[in-house]
């Protein structure tokens, strides 16, 4: 709840009393930047995982943001192309500082690098994991390459991840502060005006930025959004500064008639690698309007055109290169060229069916080669109804001269939309593409997959494969839904499905440069990105019908030219009794990376974990774990290298506690770790290590104990060890926090040390010691018995209504183990007769109670 790379964190809060406006405060810990990413920022946003101090505070309607970051580290951003599976996707760098990376999935034009129609930000643990030593993803579901839309433009996915690297040799600060005018809060009409500054300073590399923006809602008609940013960057061998601005309007004109008009253009100069992907050197504007000439008729209109100039990223070739790309693209050859495109269509339904044509005019300029082509195409669409949760849609895309954009031949698409329950849509798609060219289309693109859609509130959506929130503040993606866009199979057993098979290479030569096989491009390099052929399936399953007992497992394979990647996953929870869980997971996988698919061996994580916890007593708690680990820390500098690295270990560790009463606990841990690898074919290892720890505690008063503690490390074949021991007095503030103060002693043993190899050292020390109770359903609530500290209540008035009611009455019953574990009262030893008060009835009989 409270991180912080420090191990200190502080926040100091008072929410607003204006409804939605944010907090006032001032914190310490580590932090995320959604200030400096509001829905009017894109040139001038930094999503950002960082440390240090930030603060906000509102003077009525003007709100002032500042944040410092300390201790920087090397700052990184990769993008990649996913190839149909979970992964795993390596970065291209290792040694990622733990919680600083952000993760996107990002979806724009095929054929138009540099301008996002989507954006999702995932959240760790719940749709991807990572490990921040390999520098490597894998997700909690596959990520086709490409989404074909039936009645719409086909569509790109990339992942883009930002994070910081783990160099020690490299350090920095980073200074930020946002004004802000707010003019109005609520939800649907929230508008503002903001200016924001930032300077990053890591030594040799300096980054500033500084820009205004404004969000202006006309109220429930339309919305207008204004920007400008100014960048500097300087590094060994870089000087770069520039600017970048849009200015967007939308909205409802007049009853029935929608238009949008757009322009938005980036310096070649103009960075800024924390924000949405976008192309240095392009400008794009546009205008566009949809208008109801009748209940069941829509007429559009539509004009665009956009400039790249600049250089594109150099093509790379060599594995170095590839594999270990610094830190920014290299630039290449330079591009200049203008594409202009003219839209007019049609759109009329008869019931339920929907029948729309087009007319498409794409004039392409290339000043670097000296050509030109002015492309004429009509798009006829066609949408029907087949049955009540069956739709069929199809679109062909037809040229109607012999001068043909290269990007945009001929193409037919078909769907299939199966609405297999309400918000979810299974989605069948084949798209056919020919006369563009041999080798800059693929040759088909067939599709399928689940589709989620589902409208939870006016201004919340579940939309794709991850949730998208729409509220006042614009568009955030948070998390995944994992399997809910699932199809139901039977009571509690859903199923998720999906297949891609992409026919022929994707690597273009678009208005951004020459696309090429890569697995990561860094920087601002992602427009250079290509997608290779290959087919991969998915089939995912899960089981959650019994509340002891759940289960998920998935398959999936992907098959291409350069190799193939097969992912394993199963999982299942469950208790074998009341007192007793046992957990499995199971997760093998190859990596997904272009060029990297097939040269590296399986990664596989076996867990197996058992707990034992008495939900009526807690006089003995303990816990059984095995882990089996394969190729474990195999990377891409193994494919360098020349040479195998493979690996293997075992892990067995098993710990319990054990209360025999309240004044004594005892606590002991024992785990062992065996592996082995071959760093060459003829040369191989083995290793073996041994961890106990042992500790022992006395609680002499209510409120004060004593502990002694042990542990012990052997790595037997390096005549390596350490033993430790402890002694510690506490005393409790409260029943669940405890102060310490000890004395800890212990030395090591080390070949390598100089001399005998000995060391020893002591000192005293201070803790704190918090015990978290109900993180689960039930855990740490067992019933105890009331406390016993306090002077019992005793009632010696009998009164004659008591003893008519005594029949219907019985003290309430105390369990024994209960009455064995808690402390014994700090009072005389009271002795019941007939006249105790038990809720008002007493017990006439007489004798023992």
């Amino acid at each position: 709840m409270t991180p912080s790379i420090d191990s200190f964190y502080a926040r100091l809060q008072r929410d607003s009393d204006q409804p939605g406006a944010e907090a006032d405060y001032f914190m310490w810990g580590d932090y995320n930047t959604f200030e400096f990413s509001r829905a009017s920022q894109e040139f001038t946003a930094t999503n950002r995982q960082l440390h240090g101090f930030k603060g906000n505070y509102s003077l009525g309607p003007l709100q002032l943001t500042a944040m410092y970051a300390d201790n920087l580290r090397p700052f990184q951003r990769d993008t990649i192309t996913p190839d149909g599976t979970s992964g795993i996707y390596f970065l291209s760098q290792r040694l990622i500082v733990s919680g600083s990376e952000d993760i996107y999935i990002e979806l724009e034009e095929l054929n138009r690098p540099g301008t996002v129609i989507d954006r999702v930000r995932l959240t760790r643990n719940a749709d991807y994991e990572i490990d921040y030593d390999r520098g490597s993803l894998i997700f909690r579901q596959p990520i086709q390459a490409i989404e074909v839309n039936p009645l719409g433009a086909t569509l790109v996915r990339r992942i883009v991840a930002t994070y910081q690297v783990d160099d020690a040799s490299a350090g920095g600060d980073l200074f930020a502060g946002r004004l802000q005018y707010n003019f109005d809060y609520g939800y649907d009409e929230a508008s503002w005006v903001g200016a924001t500054f930032l300077t990053q300073d890591e030594g040799a590399r300096d980054f500033t930025l500084v820009g205004a923006d404004a969000y202006i809602p006309l109220g429930d008609r339309g919305l207008v959004v204004g920007e400008f940013a100014h960048s500097s960057f300087n590094a060994p061998g870089i000087d770069q500064s520039g600017e970048a601005f849009r200015l967007e309007a939308d909205g409802e004109v007049f009853d029935n008639v929608l238009a949008r008009a757009y322009l938005r253009s980036a310096d070649e100069g103009f960075r800024n690698s924390a924000t949405t992907t976008f192309r240095p050197g392009q400008t794009r504007w546009g205008a566009g309007i949809n208008a109801g000439v009748g209940p069941d008729t829509r007429l559009r209109l539509q004009y665009d055109q956009e400039n790249n100039y600049g250089n594109s990223p150099a093509v790379l070739t060599s594995a170095e290169a590839l594999l270990s790309p610094g830190q920014e693209s290299v630039p290449g050859p330079r591009v200049d060229n203008t594409l202009r495109t003219i839209n007019a269509g049609i759109e009329q339904r008869w019931g339920e069916a929907v029948l729309g044509l087009d007319w498409v005019n794409r004039s392409r300029n290339n000043r670097v080669t000296d050509t030109d082509t002015s492309a004429h195409q009509i798009v006829p669409r066609f949408a029907v109804p087949l049955g009540l949760n069956l739709t069929f849609q199809a679109q062909t895309e037809i040229n109607l001269t012999s001068d043909v954009d290269p990007l945009y031949p001929s193409r037919t698409t078909f769907g299939l939309d199966w609405a297999a329950e309400p918000g979810v849509t299974v989605r069948l798609a084949q798209q056919f593409i020919s006369g563009g060219g041999t080798g800059l289309q693929p040759g088909s693109v067939t599709s399928l997959d689940t589709i989620f859609d589902y409208a939870l509130t006016d201004n919340t959506s579940l939309t794709s494969r991850y949730s998208i929130l729409t509220g006042y503040n614009g568009l955030t993606g948070q998390g995944a839904i994992g399997l809910n866009h699932r199809v139901k199979l039977g009571p509690g057993l859903h199923a998720n499905l999906g297949f891609e098979r992409i026919f022929g290479d994707v690597f273009n030569e678009t208005g951004a440069g020459q696309q090429f096989a890569q697995p990561y491009a860094v920087g601002t390099g992602a427009s250079a990105l290509g997608i290779q052929a290959g087919t991969a399936y998915s089939v995912g399953l899960e089981y959650t019908d019994n509340p002891d007992f759940q289960a998920s497992a998935r398959v999936e394979h992907r098959n291409s030219s350069s190799g193939s990647n097969t992912l394993i996953g199963a999982s299942a929870a469950g208790k074998i009794n009341p007192a007793l869980t046992a957990l499995f997971r199971y997760q093998q996988a190859n990596y997904s990376n272009q060029l990297i698919t097939g040269q590296l061996g399986d990664t596989i994580n076996l867990r197996l974990g058992m707990a034992y916890r008495n939900p009526v007593s807690d006089q003995f708690n303990g816990l059984l774990s095995y882990e089996f680990r394969q190729n474990p820390a195999t990377t891409p500098d193994t494919v360098l290298q020349g040479f195998s690295n493979s690996s293997s270990d075992h892990t067995l560790a098993m710990e319990g506690i054990y209360a025999p009463n309240w004044q004594w606990e005892f606590y002991g841990k024992y785990a062992f770790r065996y592996n082995q690898g071959n760093v060459v074919e003829d040369v191989s290892f083995s290793n073996t290590i041994h961890l106990g720890q042992f500790r022992a505690s006395y609680q002499f008063a209510y409120q004060w104990d004593v502990l002694g503690e042990v542990r012990w490390i052997g790595q037997p074949a390096t005549s390596y060890s350490e033993l430790g021991f402890a002694l510690e007095l506490g005393y409790y503030l409260t029943p669940d926090l405890r102060l310490g103060v000890g004395y800890s002693f212990g030395s090591a043993n080390d070949g390598s040390f100089a001399g005998s190899g000995y060391r020893s050292a002591s000192g005293p020390y201070f803790g704190v010691a918090l015990k978290v109770n109900e993180l689960f359903s039930g855990f740490g609530r067992q019933e105890v018995v009331p406390p016993q500290q306090e002077d019992a209540l005793l009632d010696t008035t009998v009164t004659e209504n008591s003893v008519e009611n005594s029949e219907d009455s019985s003290p309430p019953e105390i369990p024994i183990e209960n009455l064995e574990e808690s402390p014994p009262p700090e009072m005389a030893p009271l002795s019941f007769n007939s006249e105790v008060d038990w809720d008002g009835a007493s017990n006439p009989g007489g004798g023992e109670s």
